[in-house]
């Protein structure tokens, strides 16, 4: 990989090494850590510094502290921060004392869709940095037996269902693998992706009539789930044994098998169901205070963050994957190239429907849909509408409890 050195950061900027000094103070909810925070400090502030005159000092702040100082700043008409980052929640909690970053270019082309999550308020409240997600991988063997027809970056559930059945069909095997163990990520694959792709909800029409089609469609693809699907809790080894061909997984979990056999995979978009493609996304921004100091300076620095060569280098150091389409051809070959082209993808998907994990609320919540799931696909029994009514009525009642709103595509 090209090295994005200090020169070129100079020349990105228009800007000479050796300019007077400024000093801007960055505070996250991010990077915390103290291996990620010097990770920061030292790889990816110190070249700017450089390069720029412009010296960042980064703050690490937990939630709570966060929220305050900003409100605090706020209501003193007067700050000391200059640029925030952090999660999608973060800046919903403060979105009163952010400005607006519509006229802030990113140093790299950002997905609409992702633009317009940080678009909050009748403002841009926060421009995108990085994301974490849930995608599948596939074993190029299975390619062979793909619907005519069927986009493999555009896949629906239909075409999944339709490609395990040509794979069972031909070969006798179950090589679809969605992870059902006690410690599996299932309950993220229900509410963030199965609900929203099939009924535009995580939470509002868990009891709708196209949550029962869903769940009555869920029977007929568990047929060509492998079978030792409720003992995975990750899906990397499954893939690396064979015994799946296609798996969805957190990439965390997916990266092993690629990590060791890079040639054999790729990673793929979620599918889409009849209201759009459902996915999570754990999504950092980057935003200014109305009260900042120095808001050139904290734009300087959001463009800076966002260009490719920025965001390999936080991908590489911290796991996050870039939210600048650029970016992906710029990761070297291997596991992570592999994994950054297959976010990228599922992130710029026009039928996008971008889900947000629940804050605030108890752990229920995430047994209520996985309950569900065993009862109606795992165990085969009938889908039941009084029951999902009920499940319905206590997953409501856990937002009620907690005073917490609905997160996207809900509300939030």
């Amino acid at each position: 990989m090209k090295q994005f050195g200090i020169l070129a950061i100079a020349l990105f900027f228009g800007l000479f090494v050796g300019l007077a000094a400024e000093k801007v103070t960055w505070m996250s909810t991010q990077f915390v850590p103290i291996a990620e925070a010097e990770f920061v400090r030292n790889e990816i502030l110190a070249p700017f510094a450089e390069a720029t005159g412009i010296e960042v000092e980064f703050i690490g702040a937990e939630y709570a502290e966060f929220v305050s100082r900003v409100e605090a700043e706020y209501r003193a008409a007067k700050g000391q921060i200059a640029v925030l980052c952090g999660l999608h929640g973060d800046f919903v909690s403060v979105l009163d004392a952010l400005a607006d970053l519509t006229g802030v270019s990113p140093g790299g082309t950002i997905s609409d869709t992702l633009m317009t999550l940080g678009f909050m308020g009748g403002k841009q409240a926060y421009v995108p940095l990085m994301q974490a997600t849930y995608l599948m991988v596939v074993n190029k063997k299975a390619f062979s037996y793909l619907p005519v027809g069927a986009n493999v970056w555009a896949l629906t559930y239909e075409d999944l269902l339709q490609w395990a059945k040509n794979i069972y069909e031909a070969t006798g095997m179950q090589k679809l693998g969605i992870p059902a163990g006690p410690k599996s990520l299932l309950h993220r694959f229900i509410h963030g992706y199965l609900y929203p792709s099939f009924t535009g909800y995580q939470v509002l029409a868990f009891d709708s009539g196209a949550a029962v089609k869903m769940w009555e469609f869920m029977k007929r693809l568990w047929q060509y789930v492998n079978p030792a699907a409720p003992t995975w809790d990750a899906m990397d080894t499954p893939l690396l044994s064979e015994e799946v061909w296609i798996a969805w997984d957190h990439t965390a979990r997916v990266k092993q098998a690629l990590i060791e056999r890079p040639g054999d995979f790729l990673a793929i978009p979620s599918p889409a169901g009849p209201m759009g493609r459902g996915f999570i996304t754990v999504l950092v921004g980057l935003g200014i205070p109305e009260t900042s100091p120095n808001f050139d300076a904290a734009a300087k620095l959001i463009e800076y963050l966002t260009t490719p060569e920025v965001q390999v280098k936080i991908l590489q150091g911290v796991g996050f994957f870039p939210v600048v389409v650029e970016a992906a051809g710029a990761v070297p070959s291997g596991a992570l190239q592999i994994l950054a082209k297959g976010v990228s993808a599922q992130a710029a998907s026009p039928d996008a429907i971008v889900s947000f994990i629940p804050g605030g609320i108890s752990d229920e919540y995430k047994k209520i849909y996985k309950d569900t799931f065993f009862k109606f696909v795992i165990k085969g029994e009938p889908v039941d509408v009084k029951f999902l009514r009920s499940q319905a009525t206590r997953l409501r009642q856990l937002y009620l409890d907690a005073g917490v709103p609905y997160s996207a595509p809900d509300g939030g």
